[in-house]
């Protein structure tokens, strides 16, 4: 028994040392061409940005490949050759996912680098962007699938069993497909989004009464950051079945609104020179919109419009709050005797008899 190990284990010393020397030979190879491409390459590269992505991946797939090499052409009788040439297979088929996978980010990275968003053309880039981010997601989702596939293939038993399962793969699909409805549907939701662009990457959106900007969108999901840094989590499903606010869809510019109350003697023509003086001095409007309106009235006070424009929702929401301050503040310093107020008379008991109906 030690005679054949030892013969076993001797007969292995040569292919062992073959592949061994055969891996380090491909890793220096492979290091030594990618040096070279890096130093010929500028740094923002299409080829550089590729290989900067994918490098490690590739340099295992290529020394795998070069260990399965010399594993089919060891001689077979040596001994647990077929297992060592199973588990080789095995590795370099998830090596090739994982190199696929790496190469298709590589391929949406450098599409976004090379649109990059500059000023007038941030609309373009980021529904390149976000087109590239679904697509990219969803390709890499298949590529682990049909790699996990694959892999398992190569064992015997689960390719029987699949064998098997082929008669009841109609009843299996149904059951698989009602159990993958969620995720099929968000799959296909994240499609018709990537397609028809109702929103973007930086869109600024409101969300279930929330004011957020799109951060990630995934192939499931979105990733919303609202405006006091929580995160909402939103399905893909959801955009396509309910209504929501794209405050930036063809642009960010937009109009602010502040409502004050007041009495019914107070004039409105200083309400409009202050409320010009208070925005010519901010630095958040675009000059574009500059409305005063009386648009309500009830039995006790007047509502007084003030309408204003802005680049975007957060200079709106600073000018709508600075205004407001600066008018109440103005208010309070030049007509306090107009600011809402409940009227009433105080009678006494004789004209309260004269002023009550007589009864018939």
């Amino acid at each position: 028994m030690l005679e054949s190990l030892e013969a076993g284990t001797s007969s292995w010393l040569y292919p062992g040392l073959t592949a061994l020397v055969s891996v380090i030979l491909t890793y220096a190879v492979f290091r030594l061409v990618l040096g070279i491409i890096r130093r010929l390459t500028r740094r923002k590269a299409v080829l550089r940005l590729f290989l900067d992505a994918s490098a490690r991946a590739l340099g295992v797939f290529v020394c795998l490949l070069a260990l399965n090499g010399v594993l089919e052409a060891a001689p077979s009788e040596l001994w647990f050759l077929a297992e060592f040439q199973h588990i080789g297979t095995l590795l370099l088929i998830l090596a090739g996912t994982w190199t696929l996978v790496r190469c298709t980010s590589a391929i949406g990275d450098v599409i976004v680098t090379l649109n990059p968003v500059l000023e007038g053309e941030w609309k373009r880039a980021r529904k390149v962007e976000t087109q590239t981010r679904f697509l990219v997601r969803g390709l890499n989702i298949l590529i682990v699938i049909l790699g996990l596939g694959a892999a398992l293939m190569t064992f015997d038993s689960v390719r029987h069993v699949g064998g098997s399962l082929l008669a009841s793969a109609g009843v299996g699909g149904i059951i698989l497909g009602f159990a993958a409805r969620p995720v099929l549907g968000n799959l296909l939701a994240g499609v018709q989004i990537a397609l028809t662009q109702p929103f973007r990457i930086d869109d600024v959106l409101y969300v279930q009464g929330e004011w957020c900007w799109v951060e990630e969108v995934t192939a499931t999901y979105v990733v919303l950051r609202v405006w006091d840094l929580r995160r909402l989590i939103v399905p893909l499903q959801w955009f396509i079945e309910h209504p929501f606010q794209n405050w930036s869809r063809n642009n960010a510019d937009l109009l602010g609104t502040v409502f004050i109350r007041l009495d019914y003697g107070m004039p409105i023509s200083p309400l409009r020179e202050e409320f010009a003086r208070l925005l010519r001095q901010a630095p958040q409007w675009d000059g574009k919109v500059e409305t005063v309106q009386v648009t309500d009235s009830d039995d006790r006070t007047i509502q007084v419009r003030f309408l204003m424009s802005a680049p975007d929702s957060s200079q709106a929401w600073d000018l709508r709050c600075a205004l407001r301050e600066g008018l109440i503040t103005f208010l309070q310093e030049n007509y306090p005797e107009y600011l809402p107020r409940i009227r009433a008379r105080l009678v006494d008991g004789e004209e309260l008899e004269e002023l009550s109906p007589s009864p018939r």
